[in-house]
Order: C-alpha cells, then sequence, then structure tokens
C-alpha cells in the first residue's frame, strides 16, 4: 500500500487557495451575517447536512469544512434546512465552486426509522433531540434543492447514505431494489468513503477552471457517464461474470505459464516450429497490474438486478471483492440509456495526514446558534477521542467496510494525548474522565498486514474470519503504550474504552486484556459476540463463542487480581438472516444459564449494500460462489410475528413475551421448557397485567431465595 501512497499527492501538498489570507473562522458560518464579520462576500463551497453543526471531528461536516478551510477555501454550512422549498438553500448565496451534500453521520433513513419501520420519536443530532428535521433520504432531497436553488451550479454528495446507495441496492424501506443514488439526486459528482483526498483534489481543480463533467479520474468518486463511456482507448471492459460467475466457472489462463511471441530475444528454431520467449515474472506481474489500472468491471444492470435476486448476490458479491485500494478496478453499472461509473476506493491517508486532519482548528463544541439546547450525539462523544478509522473484522451486517474501508488508519501516540489536553483545556464540563479512546472497533490500533505486497493483492473480505489470518498483526504493545501515557496526563483522572472491542483478537495479547481490565473498565465492558450459534454466525463471518468464553477467563482473573467487580456487556442480534427459530431458542438458553437479562436488544436490520442484506434480499450467500442451481440457500426472517419471536427470545424474562414463546415453544416441541424448574425457560403461569389472563401457581411459604448479585448487576443496556 506504500508504494501506491507515494504515487499519491500528499493531503496537505497544495498550494493554498487565495482565500487563505482570511484565516480560520471561530465557527464556520451558518448565515450571512457570520460571513460579513469574517469579511467574506461569497462562499467557495456551502456544505448540507442533515445534522445540527457540532465543530468536532467526531462530526464529518466540521472535519470536511476544516479540511477545505485549511487548504484555503471558505467554507459555510447550511445544517437541516427546511426542504420543503428550495429558500432555505440560499441561506449563504451561490457557492464559487460546489455543494457539497450530505444527510449528516447517520443514513437518513437509519436514523429516522426502526428495525420495524416505525419512525422514531427523536433524533439524536438535533437540538433538544427533535425529530422530523431531515426528510427521509436526505441526500436525493437536499441535491434536488440545491439545484432549484442555483440552477448551474456544481453539486457533490457525500457521506454514508451517499456511500451505501452508491450503485443499485436493495431498500428495506420501500422493500424493493432501489436505483444508484446518482440520477435520483442529479448531483454532479459522488464522493463515496472516507472523502479527504478527492474533495481536496476536486476543490484545488475546480478553483483552477477545471469542469467538473470532465473530472473523471479521482479515486472515491462516482458519477454518470453516456452508455459504453470508456476514458481512453487503452481502456478495456469486462463482464463481471468473468470475475465471479453465477453459471459455469470461467477457467483462466496461468498467469506465470510461457507465453507465445516473436518479439524479444529468441533462440534458433527449426522450420515449422515457434520462436518461444521467457516472460519473467515481474514482467507479467507489471502487465497484469497496468491491465487492471485501465479496466472496467461491468456490473449487471439496474434493471437485471432488481428483477433477478441471484444476479443482485452475484453483483454485491463482485462489488465486495473489488473494495481493496491496492487491487480495485473500477466499477460501472447500467441504469437505462446511462451508466454509473464507479472509479476504485480512495487510498488511505497516512498516519502523519490524519493526525494534521485531527489536529485542525476545532472548536470543539456546537455552534453558538444552539444556545443552551442540548444534541445527544454531542453529549455522547463530548470527551472521548478517534484514535483510528476502518474495521478489517468484515461483519456482514455492518455498513463499515462498505464506507471506510478494511485498512486501519491510525493516528499516532502523540497526536492523540495533543488531542486530549486540548479536550482538557477547551471543552467545558471536563471532570477528569476520558469517556473513550477508540472508533469503530478500540482495539485494532495500528493492528495491520505484516506485508504490504500481499495486503494490496489481497482479495479476502475479512483479516480475521473464519480465522485470524496469518499475515496479520495483532501486536497490541501501541496501543498498550497509548493508554499508559494518556492516563498520566496532568488533569486526566481516568481513561474508559467505550467503543466495541473486537475480542478474538484481544485474547492474542493477554497483556493488552490485563491492562485494560486493571485500568480502564468503568464495571462493565461492551463486546458483541452477536449470537451463540454457528448458523447464524456463519452468515455474520463472526467467530464461535470459544473465542468469547477465552476472553471472558482472562477479563474475570484480571478483574479479580485488580480487586475490582466488573462485568461483560454481550450484543446479540435477533433475527439476522440464517438464523433459525431453534437457534434463537439456544441462545435464550445460554442467556438464561448465564443469568443475562438484556434490558435491549438488537434486531437486524438491512442497511444498504451490506452483504447481510444481500441475503436477506435474495436468499442467497453471497460469501460463497454462486449458481443458478442449487448453492447455498439462506433462510431469512420476514414477518413480523417471526421477528417478534426472535427478539421475545432474547428477553425471555420479560413476562410479557411469554405468552408468545409458550406459544412458540409448544410448536417447537419444546413445551418442558415451560414450567417452574431451573432448567425450564419461562414459567406456565403469568402475572396479573402481563398477558392473557393465567392461573398463577400457589404461593410457597417458604423463606425468601436472595438474587445473587451478578444476576442483579447483569440486567445489561445493550445496542
Amino acid at each position: 500500500m506504500d508504494s501506491i501512497q507515494q504515487a499519491t499527492r500528499p493531503l496537505f501538498g497544495y498550494r493554498k487557495f487565495w482565500a487563505q489570507r482570511f484565516g480560520p473562522a471561530p465557527f464556520l458560518p451558518m448565515s450571512r451575517a457570520e460571513m460579513e464579520a469574517l469579511g467574506w462576500d461569497s462562499c467557495d463551497v456551502v456544505l448540507v447536512t442533515g445534522d445540527a453543526y457540532i465543530d468536532h471531528p467526531s462530526f464529518g461536516m466540521a472535519l470536511i469544512g476544516r479540511l477545505l478551510e485549511a487548504q484555503g477555501f471558505r467554507v459555510g454550512i447550511i445544517c437541516q434546512p427546511d426542504w420543503n422549498s428550495a429558500a432555505d438553500f440560499k441561506r449563504l448565496g451561490k457557492p464559487n465552486l460546489f455543494f457539497g451534500v450530505t444527510a449528516g453521520n447517520m443514513d437518513s433513513m437509519v436514523n429516522r426509522y426502526t428495525s420495524d419501520r416505525k419512525i422514531r420519536s427523536d433524533d439524536a443530532y438535533t437540538p433538544n433531540a427533535e425529530p422530523n428535521k431531515r426528510p427521509d433520504r436526505a441526500v436525493t432531497v437536499y441535491a434536488q434543492r440545491c439545484r432549484e436553488a442555483y440552477p448551474g451550479s456544481n453539486v457533490v454528495i457525500g457521506s454514508i447514505e451517499a456511500s451505501l446507495r452508491r450503485i443499485a441496492h436493495y431498500d428495506y424501506w420501500s422493500d424493493k431494489v432501489r436505483r444508484s443514488v446518482l440520477p435520483d439526486s442529479k448531483a454532479d459528482l459522488l464522493v463515496f468513503g472516507n472523502a479527504e483526498r478527492a474533495i481536496v483534489e476536486l476543490a484545488h481543480r475546480l478553483a483552477k477552471g477545471e469542469k467538473i463533467a470532465e473530472i473523471r479520474d479521482l479515486r472515491g468518486t462516482a458519477f454518470m457517464v453516456p452508455a459504453g463511456w470508456l476514458p481512453s482507448d487503452e481502456w478495456e471492459a469486462m463482464d463481471s461474470t468473468s470475475v465471479d460467475t453465477p453459471g459455469p466457472l470461467v477457467k483462466h489462463a496461468d498467469p506465470y505459464a510461457m507465453e507465445m511471441g516473436t518479439s524479444g530475444p529468441s533462440t534458433a528454431t527449426a522450420p515449422g516450429e515457434h520462436a518461444v520467449r521467457i516472460v519473467s515474472r515481474a514482467e507479467r506481474l507489471a502487465a497484469r497490474k497496468d491491465k487492471r489500472a485501465h479496466t472496467v468491471v461491468r456490473l449487471p444492470s439496474y434493471e437485471q438486478v432488481s428483477n433477478d435476486p441471484v444476479l443482485y448476490a452475484h453483483a454485491s458479491r463482485t462489488f465486495h471483492l473489488e473494495s481493496n485500494p491496492g487491487n480495485a478496478r473500477a466499477l460501472v453499472q447500467a441504469h437505462g440509456e446511462r451508466d454509473v461509473w464507479l472509479n476504485p476506493p480512495p487510498i488511505p491517508l497516512t498516519t502523519e495526514e490524519l493526525d494534521k486532519v485531527y489536529e485542525l482548528p476545532y472548536a470543539r463544541r456546537p455552534h453558538p446558534a444552539y444556545g443552551e439546547a442540548k444534541i445527544p450525539a454531542w453529549e455522547m462523544i463530548r470527551f472521548s477521542v478517534n484514535i483510528m478509522r476502518g474495521c478489517f473484522g468484515g461483519c456482514t451486517f455492518c455498513s463499515i467496510t462498505e464506507h471506510e474501508g478494511r485498512i486501519i488508519q491510525s493516528r499516532s501516540e502523540d497526536s492523540v494525548l495533543r488531542e486530549i489536553e486540548e479536550m482538557r483545556d477547551k471543552t467545558p464540563g471536563f471532570t477528569g474522565i476520558v469517556s473513550d479512546l477508540g472508533g469503530p472497533t478500540a482495539n485494532m490500533y495500528h493492528l495491520k498486514c505484516k506485508d504490504e505486497k500481499i495486503e494490496s493483492a489481497c482479495r479476502r473480505l475479512s483479516c480475521v474470519y473464519p480465522d485470524i489470518c496469518e499475515n496479520l498483526g495483532t501486536d497490541h504493545s501501541q496501543l498498550i503504550s497509548l493508554y499508559r501515557k494518556a492516563r498520566t496526563l496532568k488533569g486526566v483522572k481516568k481513561v474508559l474504552i467505550g467503543s466495541g472491542l473486537r475480542y478474538d483478537l484481544a485474547v492474542r495479547s493477554p497483556e493488552y486484556i490485563k491492562e485494560l481490565v486493571t485500568h480502564h473498565v468503568g464495571g462493565y465492558l461492551k463486546i458483541a459476540p452477536e449470537h451463540t450459534e454457528e448458523g447464524p454466525l456463519s452468515k455474520m463471518m463472526k467467530p464461535g463463542m470459544g473465542a468469547y468464553d477465552r476472553f471472558k477467563q482472562l477479563f474475570d482473573r484480571f478483574s479479580r487480581e485488580a480487586g475490582k467487580e466488573q462485568y461483560l456487556i454481550p450484543y446479540f442480534i435477533a433475527a439476522h438472516p440464517g438464523t433459525s427459530d431453534e437457534d434463537m431458542l439456544n441462545l435464550a438458553l445460554w442467556l438464561k444459564k448465564n443469568n443475562f437479562r438484556l434490558d435491549q436488544v438488537q434486531t437486524f436490520l438491512p442497511t444498504p449494500m451490506a452483504l447481510a442484506t444481500t441475503m436477506y434480499h435474495s436468499e442467497r450467500n453471497p460469501l460463497k460462489k454462486l449458481h443458478r442451481q442449487g448453492g447455498e440457500v439462506v433462510g431469512t426472517v420476514r414477518n413480523g410475528r417471526q421477528r417478534k419471536l426472535h427478539k421475545a427470545f432474547l428477553r425471555y424474562h420479560d413476562p410479557a413475551n411469554w405468552p408468545l414463546l409458550r406459544e412458540a415453544l409448544k410448536e417447537m416441541g419444546r413445551a418442558d421448557l415451560i414450567g417452574n424448574g431451573k432448567k425450564q425457560l419461562i414459567p406456565a403461569w403469568q402475572p396479573a397485567g402481563t398477558g392473557p389472563a393465567r392461573k398463577s401457581p400457589p404461593i410457597r411459604r417458604t423463606a425468601p431465595e436472595k438474587r445473587p448479585v451478578r444476576e442483579h448487576r447483569q440486567r445489561l443496556s445493550g445496542k
């Protein structure tokens, strides 16, 4: 990967735009009055977002806005505009370069609806958690309004909502395959993933006079082109079925075989014989690399995948196989008479670049316009520090890898420590408790492939499933060092770890677990087994419970040695593709055996482009070769009663769920689990007011049994 980065222009290597003379703003302006106070007559870039503006690097628009400001551009922000007309989108005037449109830190549909498609009653990214401050599919709506406000202006869409909708995708909320967000939004360009490189280069090239319709070579971007368009004669298109076919497989030639030819050195040959030239491995690899760089893989069209679940699964599998920045090819997908073209993913930032991005002059608090209003998302991360991005876990239900990628990008130790000190000095209300040092995964900091060449060539969907790759470095020493230095900083009383932990990696480093348990757990630690049964775990690409058991043994041991009473908080998912009623029953029995009573549970929510969503829609397994006839069919949980049942198994202790569970257990032939014994799951009687009336058992006059402390303390708050 380093060789690719060496050929990539440094993020802060551009000559600054002339407007840098204005210097950094206390806050990026949200009104004309603020612009005038800064001496601006216009904005070069106007960012539109569905979130409240919090000037902190954990919020995408603040990070992108401050990064563009550091390049010398004047950046304004329009937050949560009234989308019923174009008037609010004229608030800051027409941008000189482009509108940058995002739904916010969350996908707008996930933000607004529960997994049961019910509207949520609050919005964590809005002042006072007020709901209904953004539309459904906000990126599309906002982009259209920007175009209405200023026809002819450049419109660029991005963030997780755009990333997850960059090709045709299954949409859970409408229960159909929808087009790429590009033709619906009518945007000029889509930037996907962590878009720093693309957005900075785009701004500088537009400032120099290039037309946005001519900028077609930026990695991490997608755009609409005429059907069959290719950048130049050097390019060729190949059908995706020759990469990974749902029918008979195509046998490819051996890339290291001798090649027949007439050019180059040759030996004397007898009449009628061919001259043979030996092609070295280095020559062959160089030729293959150049060819890949000029090859676009054509996915089945939107019209095809919307009507053919097998082709949809094939397109999803191909898309994920072309996700490594080191070897990914461009992708193209027809939408009617035009094509959606996706350039290869962006090159990850170096540690030095990431440090600079996170050390820009953020105010580290909400814009003053919000007054004393509480913004829950801000309160949650107020005293936390992001130390890395990306995830190589590849969990099929998670959107992190589709958006941030599998290559971990980590900040330096010094940069993280400086941010803690800045938080201590600048953030009101800091009491000495750092709530989290983490990211998508708490303990992937500075973990990477041991060999850069192997990393660049790898096409695995996960570095840790079915087992941890032998080429993956699992040394936690840099993270241990960071923890030790962070908790010794002046004014810091305690550093907690709030991000989810990958426990199968942690058991490779008992020293890390000891450090974590002794100093950085506030009584409870979040981990995510997600399930106990092999069926759903294999569809999630999650490890078996053996890794959980090993981690728990070490966790309990080091807690005892530290003289602390601490507990694990495991998260589980109900109704995931590949999960049967029997799987959920076995999980419920495991929970009862281990005295876990979950207060909240997570029901599977199919998000666009995730592999588990592909399973849900197509009922095929894209983790394996796909075939028209045969192949693995994945069972899905679709109807409301079964989804409710799976959720009820996770909350077997709630009397409100007992009637449904009794009915299901009888249907499953497991009525033996209904009763008052220790090995039975639920009682035969029903408390008054909690369900259909049932006769209670006679009261037995015995000494009251003291509830174990363990059971009491493990009433868990899950996702």
